[in-house]
Parts: C-alpha cells; structure tokens; sequence
C-alpha cells in the first residue's frame, strides 16, 4: 500500500512540474492577464467553453501558486492557452 502511495505522489508531484501559460485579453482593460496554471489545457478550455456557454458567469482559473484569477465572462475578449512546459530550474531558466 505504501509503494502505491508514494507511486501516486510521484505522478501528483510531476504535474505539478508542467505549466501552461494563458493569456487572457479583457475588453476595455489595456492589458492582458497572463497566468502560468497547473490545470492541464483541456481543463482550461473546458472553463472558458463553459464560461462563454453562459454555464458559469465568471471564467475561474487557478494559477500555479494556487491564487484563483476571476474574470466576467461577458468581458472576455480573447483567450491564448500555450503548450504544456516543464518548468526550468537552476541557472539555465535565467
């Protein structure tokens, strides 16, 4: 049971290691809201469908620091989803 565990912390562990940038642009704001999320692309895009069907009245993201990012979904005026990214560590993300 402790080796399922810990092969389940690993899994959990290395998503975290994977970003994905969105940028979302705001109608009337002069700049765009970009996030880096630790939900993979397809949830992502399952919020924003979701957001724009008029399911949800805001589009609710979670970036990789866990602070959620809450926008009207009326006010929605483009969202960019980027390629999953491992996240670079040491002197060479400089």
């Amino acid at each position: 049971m402790l080796r399922t565990a810990r092969k389940v912390a690993h899994i959990t562990d290395r998503r975290r290691d994977i970003a994905v940038e969105v940028k979302i642009g705001v109608q009337h704001a002069p700049r765009e809201i970009v996030l880096e999320s630790g939900q993979s692309a397809e949830e992502v895009e399952r919020a924003v469908s979701e957001a724009l069907a008029g399911k949800s009245p805001l589009l609710t993201l979670v970036d990789e620091h866990g602070r959620k990012v809450l926008v009207p979904a009326d006010r929605l005026a483009y969202i960019e989803i980027g390629e999953p990214a491992p996240r670079k560590v040491g002197f060479g993300a400089l």
